[in-house]
């Protein structure tokens, strides 16, 4: 009788501590301050310079290589020695191989560095105005500050 008489009291203080604490004034203040921005990161990416001239630097190489596979098919059907052939099959295969990890790779790094800036931006300007968290807009149902136009105006 004694432990049920236990139980009963400590499910009873602990219900009336829950409630104190999710009503309590203390817990409801603290996301008065709380300020949630919104961003648009797909309309600052396309509207950034740096990868307007990353995508056309990207279309050059892509020609560069289109011009070196066309050259081969070319060199390779004017040859007639079958063992030749196979040599510059292989040839032009190991280049334009490195030339597409060389050209990913430069891709990939320089995406990377624009990114970054990106994240900064955003982090700074949403700092310098007091936001506390900033979400992809895409990601938000409704409600924060959409300050995509501010941090889209700092990005190159």
């Amino acid at each position: 009788m004694k432990a049920k008489f236990w139980k009963i009291a400590a499910m009873v203080l602990i219900l009336s501590a829950g409630y104190y604490f999710l009503s309590s004034e203390a817990f409801s203040d603290q996301s008065s301050d709380f300020k949630v921005a919104v961003v648009d990161i797909q309309k600052i990416v396309s509207g950034s310079s740096a990868v307007k001239e990353l995508r056309v630097q990207q279309e050059s190489k892509v020609n560069e290589m289109q011009a070196v596979i066309d050259r081969a098919r070319e060199e390779i059907a004017r040859e007639q020695d079958p063992e030749k052939i196979k040599m510059l099959e292989e040839n032009y295969l190991e280049q334009i191989n490195r030339q597409k990890a060389a050209l990913d790779e430069e891709y990939n790094r320089r995406l990377e560095l624009i990114n970054d800036e990106i994240k900064t931006a955003v982090s700074a300007k949403a700092s310098a105005m007091g936001y506390n968290l900033v979400v992809p807009k895409n990601m938000s149902l409704y409600g924060g500050d959409d300050i995509t136009e501010q941090v889209a105006a700092s990005v190159r």
